[in-house]
């Protein structure tokens, strides 16, 4: 059986496992965090898009083994590194985990091992400090170590296959594309091959980019509409009806996930070496960091009394799964502890958050029915919400839909 290790276990990492399993391929699954090898045998990764029982069957058969270093790479054809990419306090590139993985792993790679990076990045990253890592331990890329870069394309909690998603691959060198594309042929049903490593890494960050402006743009745009007394979702509704050249984006209360909030900061440090404004970026990102104050705002509004509660509804990024990173809610609900705002909030799928100055849970399904709320707000909608329940037990509900026409919050500085 061929053999692949994998870096990183995590929302990325864990299901591409899975999908080389089920091509009968032997993997090597890699994972500094203890804990997260535990929860892989214990059954309990949390993670929508794989089978725990299928991944504890592949362990006892010895197909997937686990390891908590990159000692684990000895003897597989391929490593591929799934990491976090997040950002600093100043919103710039953290490339720590990138830079461990590739220190950790280089000294054990070996003849005609592929090296693949699929963490979103800047352009350049690969070759500027992947590469030089593996030149120093004296391997020359693309004769006997082969380097590239695919961007993970992971929709957390989606019904799409992961596998039915075009694969983009870009190669150091020519034999370094054909390597990996021969690699991810077996996995995925489509591979996209680019003309470089950059060129793969600025097409995940275009993909995040654009709907990153997208989704800021339409959150301003509800703003607009909500000031002007009109129906953002009905004005949507209507330009959506043209049969070309419009995409529909509905407005909410702010970015949140994995890559939309942190890809596009990517690009915009990246620029900079050329002279270039990100003007774009900059304006999408002060709308988006707003969103959190215009939606904090109007909850505060709407409670008249100091002992008057709210309820949040819905704190993960998106619809039915219980991922919490970047979620705007967390950040609202931070908003509300500082300003001494009483609230609860429900989310079956995220049964306790960490925010600035404590640990909350989510109250129980028992207690949401016997609460009593001024208002309930719901932030996420997951499939099972019922805003009939809600009605039953807050004075005023606001929903996805309403949340752009009760009267908005007097903006900072605007003196309206």
């Amino acid at each position: 059986m061929r053999s692949i290790a994998i870096i990183g276990l995590g929302y990325v990492g864990l299901p591409l496992a899975e999908q080389f399993l089920k091509k009968d391929f032997i993997v090597h699954g890699i994972d500094i965090n203890p804990e997260r090898i535990t929860q892989i045998t214990n059954k309990e990764t949390q993670n929508p898009d794989v089978d725990d029982l299928y991944l504890v069957k592949k362990i006892e058969s010895e197909q997937l083994k686990l390891y908590k270093s990159s000692k684990g790479i000895t003897g597989t054809e391929a490593v591929i590194i799934c990491v976090p990419t997040p950002l600093t306090e100043k919103d710039e590139p953290d490339l720590t985990f990138v830079n461990q993985a590739m220190d950790s792993l280089v000294p054990y790679v070996t003849q005609d091992q592929l090296v693949c990076l699929e963490s979103t990045t800047y352009p350049g990253t690969t070759e500027e400090l992947l590469q030089p890592k593996l030149e120093k331990r004296g391997f020359t890329i693309g004769e006997n170590c082969f380097l590239a870069y695919s961007p993970e394309r992971i929709n957390p909690g989606s019904d799409v296959p992961i596998s039915s998603i075009p694969k983009v691959v870009g190669g150091t060198t020519q034999r370094c594309l054909e390597i990996a594309i021969e690699l991810y042929s077996h996995v995925f049903t489509s591979v996209h091959p680019v003309s470089s490593t950059k060129a793969a890494e600025m097409t995940k960050i275009l993909e995040n980019t654009q709907r990153f402006i997208n989704i800021s743009f339409i959150n301003d745009f509800a703003i607009l509409c909500e000031k002007m007394n009109l129906n953002v979702h009905e004005i949507i509704d209507a330009a959506a009806t043209k049969p070309y050249g419009f995409t529909k984006y509905y407005p909410g209360p702010g970015i949140g996930g994995h890559c939309i909030p942190i890809d596009p900061h990517y690009l915009a440090f990246k620029v900079k070496e050329f002279e270039h404004d990100p003007a774009f970026i900059t304006i999408s990102d002060k709308v988006n960091k707003y969103m959190v104050t215009y939606v904090a705002e109007k909850i505060k509004a709407s409670l008249e009394d100091e002992n008057d509660r709210a309820l949040v509804v819905g704190v993960a990024y998106k619809p039915d799964i219980g991922d919490v990173r970047e979620s705007s809610a967390l950040a609202i609900m931070d908003r509300l502890d500082a300003d001494d705002i009483s609230f609860d909030y429900f989310d079956p799928f995220v049964k306790e958050v960490n925010l600035a100055n404590e640990r909350k849970a989510s109250i129980t399904e028992n207690a949401l029915k016997e609460g009593k709320y001024k208002l309930a707000i719901v932030l996420t909608a997951h499939t099972n919400t019922s805003y009939e329940e809600l009605e039953k037990i807050a004075e005023h509900v606001i929903t996805p839909e309403s949340l752009f026409l009760s009267p908005s919050p007097k903006k900072e500085g605007d003196g309206k």
